[in-house]
Order: structure tokens, then sequence, then C-alpha cells
């Protein structure tokens, strides 16, 4: 046993079926432990890009059960209809059970995807989430959220469907490219700026290059990060709102009204994590021409998130295109937006019908052409 994998933690996500997220390396062999007894089948979702890094996980489950392979797109060209269709179909055709379960292996994407697939097949089989990307680990596989886009907008269809257990294994972010790391610091700053201010502090006191998959401060970053989202989601599972004028589970969302925005303009070609530090800039801007945030906590997030190389600035559409898209967001309610955003550090809130006056200066205020 290597000193890495010796040391795990476990965070425990209380509610109507508990479940752990492990967290830690080369956690293969935590798959069985985590599916539990009765299972005889089980089918690895997976991008089709990951072909050799999902190894280890086929062969930690083949020593247990039967194992059938789903390959399917990378990224959002996963999350479509026609994809769930074909994974249903295969899992028709192989006779799968309630009896049997799903694994997930790969990106946010593939968690979204494979999650809803085990939702809806049977109207709902038992599913393990193993994120291979840091977005994936504190945001995707945490929560029991799952769902598939549509030409409307991002995960406009999908349903609530608690993990059987989350294996954060840090270990394979080692193969993940830099820019999808930095990617995935975008969630994690979100967590700092909703509820956990020590993630901002544990940024700002190290060199970005410090940060890498099997450094000290990147396994406090998650183990924060997904805290937070244990957390939120124990307290208000199914979005139904939280107590004392928190916004409940969709404290989530901040930032990414405009974040969904952007990648639907995009056509998803921009990268999940670097459209939530765009959102979250933006609702900063906006919450302080509402006057519920003061200036030094608006430029924190301007430095925090450039700090970490993540982009702060926008201008590759018009603001009436990202409003239009914003309409669409799921928080919105009949025709008036609205938007998580803070009065404070952890001190979130929500901004119901802002003026468009302060929704296009607060775009303009990011480089967004008015």
């Amino acid at each position: 046993m290597t000193a890495r994998r010796a040391r795990e933690t476990v965070l425990r996500v209380e509610g109507a079926s508990p479940y752990d997220v492990v967290v830690g390396h080369d956690l293969a062999d935590r798959l069985p432990q985590l599916l539990g007894v009765g299972v005889q089948r089980v089918a690895v979702v997976f991008s089709d890009e990951l072909a050799e890094l999902v190894n280890p996980v086929l062969d930690s489950l083949a020593a247990a059960y039967d194992v059938m392979v789903l390959p399917v797109p990378d990224g959002e060209r996963a999350k479509k209809a026609a994809v769930a269709a074909s994974c249903w179909e295969a899992l028709g055709e192989a006779g799968f059970t309630r009896s049997d379960a799903i694994v997930t292996f790969g990106g946010g994407a593939t968690t979204d995807l494979g999650g809803f697939v085990a939702a809806t097949w049977l109207r709902g089989v038992k599913v393990v989430h193993v994120p291979t990307t840091l977005l994936a680990m504190v945001d995707a596989a945490v929560g029991g959220k799952t769902g598939i886009n549509t030409r409307s907008g991002k995960n406009l269809v999908g349903s609530f469907h608690e993990p059987a257990g989350v294996v954060c294994d840090l270990t394979l972010l080692d193969s993940l490219p830099r820019a999808e790391l930095v990617a995935g610091l975008g969630e994690v700053l979100k967590c700092g700026f909703i509820a956990d201010p020590a993630i901002l502090d544990l940024v700002e006191s190290h060199d970005a290059a410090a940060i890498t998959p099997d450094s000290s401060v990147l396994r406090q970053l998650v183990e924060r990060a997904v805290r937070v989202k244990v957390e939120v989601v124990a307290a208000d599972l199914r979005e139904t709102g939280g107590v004392e004028g928190h916004p409940g589970r969709e404290v989530l969302n901040y930032g990414h009204t405009l974040a969904h925005a952007i990648e639907r303009t995009e056509d998803y070609r921009i990268r999940h994590g670097e459209a939530v530090a765009i959102g979250c800039v933006y609702v900063a801007e906006l919450a302080a021409r509402a006057g519920t945030l003061g200036p030094d906590v608006v430029a924190r997030h301007h430095e925090a998130f450039a700090r970490v190389g993540l982009p702060t600035s926008y201008d590759r559409a018009s603001f009436d295109q990202l409003h239009a898209a914003m309409r669409i967001d799921k928080k919105a309610r009949g025709s008036q937006l609205r938007f998580v955003v803070l009065a404070d550090l952890a001190v979130p809130t929500v901004l119901a019908g802002p003026s468009e006056v302060d929704l296009r200066d607060a775009y303009a205020a990011i480089g967004g052409p008015r």
C-alpha cells in the first residue's frame, strides 16, 4: 500500500438515502463496498475517450460482478436523449434488472447522463459515480442531480437520483490536462464565495502552479468543496428552499445563470468551469449595482478567479443574446429572472427581477458590449 493510498477521507451525505463520498488515491477497490450486497451485474457508463483509464475500474468490478461496458461520447455530446436511449436499449437487450447497478466513469457530463440513465431505467437502479475531473468531483457527482440537454438549454430534462456512493480518486487527475484542472477550480472557488471563505484563503496563499493533483492543497480544496455541497444537499435535497432567507440548494447555482447562457451561446465549446468563473464575477457586479454587495468582495471575485487562470471577462455575445438565453434558466419564474447573489462572503441570498439597466451595466463591467 502506497503512502498516498494509506489515507482516505469519507464524507457522509445524510438524508433519506445516506451515502459516502470517498476522497483519496487509488480507490478502485472501494467500488464493491459502495455498491453493496445483492448486485449481480454492473454496467459501466464511461467516456469513449477514457477507454484505457477505465481499465482499473473494470478489473476491480470484474472480480465480483458480471460487467457490461457502455461507452458514450465525451463531454456535452453525451447529454442527449439519443445517447440515453441507446443506453436504455443496451440495458434492455442485456436483461438488466433492479438487482443490477450502474457505475459512471468520466467528467460531469458522463455523470449527469449515467445518473439520468440509472434514475430512469426501471424507475431507478443503484448508481455509483467515479468522477475523473476536478469539476465532476466537486459538483456533478455529489447531490443526486441528473440530466440531459435539449436544444432549448442545459439540464432541462432530468431527475433527482442519489448515488449509492461517490469515489473521488485524486490519482485520476494525474492525466487531466492543466486547462481542465484549472476549469474545475471555478466550481471550487464558487464554494468559497458562497459558504467557505477558507477555500479562498487557500487559493490566495498558494501559487497557482502549486495546485497540482498530488498536492496537499488540492486535496484540501476538494474536501472543503465537497463538504460545502454535502451540507447544502443534506439540508435541501430537492431544491425546495432554505430557511431564514438562505436560498437552499439553489445557492449551488451561484454564477450559473449567466454561465449556462454563455455555454449555450458558445454551443458548449467553452469549459463549464470557465463559464462559471465569468458568471460569478458577473453576478458579483450585478449585486453591487443592486446594492447588496460591497466593492471589496466584488474585487475579490475578479482577483481570485484570475489568480488561478480563469477568465473574468466576456465579450463574445451581445447582452440581448445572453438575456434571451438566461430567461430559460431553471431558476426563472415566468418572465422574472432570479439570481443567487451575495450580501457578503458566505452570506447568499436571492435577487429577483433585477432591472435591465443593472443587468446591462453588470455585463458591461465584465467587458460585454452594450
